[in-house]
């Protein structure tokens, strides 16, 4: 049980760093409420459990080869740009801000989270580098169910942190007035585009510059 705590403690802290999910899953929330915040959170947490499996199956490590890399960096520019930029101008309807979540389709937000997710060389490196070590230090110890267990621990912890972030979000959506979501939502999508910035500069660089 303490084993499964402490997994449990290291996938809320693995979830806590400020990025574009986080961002992303904040301004989901005071847009369209609780639910689509935290659909868009697990959205990437499915994105984390492909990429946990293909480093338990040790299969992983084509994801970093050059082209994979040039690949999922240009994605990432894509996908990080239009979401922002989406952020952006999503700010100039606060004044329909409530009505909103009752026609935004809830597959979208879990689609958003889990390509935000797959499409980020950076995750893919942080759970080689986290997970990795995890199974590198545990595999000759324990069994392959005391390793899912343990997985699962990892998980339950990254849920928890969804649903922290999800009601957080939706509670500033109840007590900031229009004009402070229509700044934050703004704010947001400068972060987001900001990352799309720096994943494009990595894709020029791997595309142009070897």
């Amino acid at each position: 049980m303490n084993a499964f705590l402490s997994y449990l403690l290291l996938g809320i802290s693995l979830s806590v760093p400020v990025g574009p999910i986080n961002a992303a899953q904040f301004n989901k929330g005071i847009h369209q409420g609780f639910f689509h915040a935290w659909l868009l959170g697990i959205g990437a947490m499915f994105g984390d459990i492909l990429f946990m499996l293909l480093i338990y199956f040790g299969v992983a490590h084509f994801l970093t080869t050059p082209f994979m890399k040039a690949f999922l960096w240009t994605a990432g520019f894509f996908i990080l740009m239009y979401t922002g930029i989406e952020s952006i101008t999503a700010s100039k309807q606060t004044v329909q801000l409530r009505n909103t979540a009752l026609h935004e389709s809830k597959l979208k937000s879990f689609r958003s989270g889990f390509l935000m997710s797959i499409s980020n060389p950076l995750n893919i490196i942080f759970w080689l580098g986290i997970y990795g070590s995890v199974l590198a230090k545990t595999s000759h110890l324990h069994s392959s169910m005391e390793l899912l267990i343990y997985s699962g621990g990892i998980f339950v912890g990254i849920v928890l942190w969804d649903v922290f972030m999800a009601a957080i979000s939706s509670m500033f959506k109840k007590v900031m007035s229009p004009v402070a979501i229509q700044w934050t939502s703004i704010f947001a999508g400068i972060f987001l585009i900001g990352f799309a910035v720096y994943f494009g500069l990595e894709a020029w660089k791997l595309i142009f510059l070897r």
